[in-house]
């Protein structure tokens, strides 16, 4: 299918742990390019996920094509799926990465039935649909077409850069169907963003990014996400990184605070024990009760990123109106989908 010349062919049972009980391997794959990385193509049973009524989420539907995630970040709260999987949550989930190599057709299917009633999908709630294996698998192209044709809007959320290459299918899309785009940046210091997320493009790509959203015509939601305590939370750093995201055109700034699901937890811990050791009797008080930090302390951060926000204009109960050109595309609101508090062990968002 692809990586002709770097492909290795596997049998179901010669899998690794976990992968010989899912239905439709069929094959693992490295590649030069991906040093210390295995791709596992698998053939999806279906695409579309549905999110339980209980959650507190506001969608009820999402598409991952990829599980597992190579930006490689300390904090990413789904490292625990790739656990349901005998892989740890740790240099596997950044390592050994499974793709639905049949998603865009399978995701057609799914969307073409009579009893689809084209509900909001929101993308990028688990794992970045445009990490970097999306350079070579090119999935995306596919399950925004499969969207779009049904009639179903989307949002997507994404750290990726690699989301330029199908801003001309968006705007196409956007003709008929509302499309949300955001994207997640909170680290400006280049020394800290490659310790903490080795695996994710600059910021300075980011901040492109958000530009070149703009530009093709859309609303562009940043979440400043994660806010690490006593990293990125002073007052001078927020001040910063939202005035740049102002020059760089976002629509709307929404701020999440660093929290430590398990999982994530432990393999962040391990990281701040070798890079700031000094911090970790503060974060272990702080994240004592669990993994979302103190109602105290973020009301303090709050108290400090409001002002700063009101003075950039991107507060995000300001109301912004429609971009003219684009029809049925509104600044939907993918900063308080994906901000929600899902009930942990009852959101299947893979």
């Amino acid at each position: 299918m692809r990586w002709e010349t770097q492909s290795l062919e596997i049998e179901a049972d010669g899998a690794l742990p976990g992968l010989q009980r899912i239905p439709g391997l069929v094959r693992s794959v490295t590649t030069p390019d991906f040093a210390g990385v295995t791709f596992h193509e698998v053939l999806a049973r279906s695409v579309l996920n549905e999110v339980p009524a209980s959650s507190d989420v506001p969608f009820r539907w999402t598409v991952n094509p990829y599980r597992g995630c190579t930006h490689s970040c300390r904090y990413c709260f789904a490292r625990r799926t790739h656990e349901w999987l005998d892989f740890d949550a740790g240099r596997d989930f950044d390592s050994e990465i499974v793709v639905k190599v049949n998603a865009p057709e399978l995701l057609a299917r799914e969307v073409a039935r009579k009893s689809w009633s084209r509900d909001h999908v929101a993308l990028g709630t688990n794992t970045d649909p445009y990490q970097r294996a999306e350079g070579r698998y090119k999935l995306m192209p596919g399950i925004i077409r499969a969207l779009a044709g049904s009639g179903t809007p989307f949002s997507i959320l994404t750290k990726g850069p690699l989301l330029k290459r199908d801003l001309p299918l968006l705007v196409d899309a956007s003709a008929t169907v509302e499309v949300g785009l955001a994207v997640s940046i909170a680290i400006l210091d280049d020394q800290l963003h490659q310790s903490v997320e080795p695996g994710i493009p600059s910021p300075r790509a980011r901040m492109s990014l958000v530009r070149a959203i703009r530009e093709a015509g859309f609303h562009c939601s940043v979440l400043l996400a994660p806010v690490l305590p006593w990293l990125t939370d002073s007052a001078e750093q927020l001040d910063e990184i939202v005035s740049r995201l102002a020059a760089a055109g976002a629509s709307r700034v929404t701020m999440i605070p660093l929290h430590l699901r398990p999982g994530a937890r432990q393999w962040f811990m391990r990281w701040l024990q070798d890079e700031h050791p000094a911090l970790v009797p503060r974060y272990q008080q702080l994240y004592g009760r669990g993994a979302y930090v103190p109602a105290g302390y973020k009301e303090e951060l709050s108290a400090r990123l409001r002002p700063i926000l009101q003075r950039h204009d991107l507060d995000r109960r300001r109301t912004v109106t429609a971009a003219a050109g684009f029809r049925g595309t509104r600044p939907a609101r993918v900063d308080e989908q994906l901000s929600a508090t899902p009930v942990a062990g009852q959101l299947r968002l893979y």
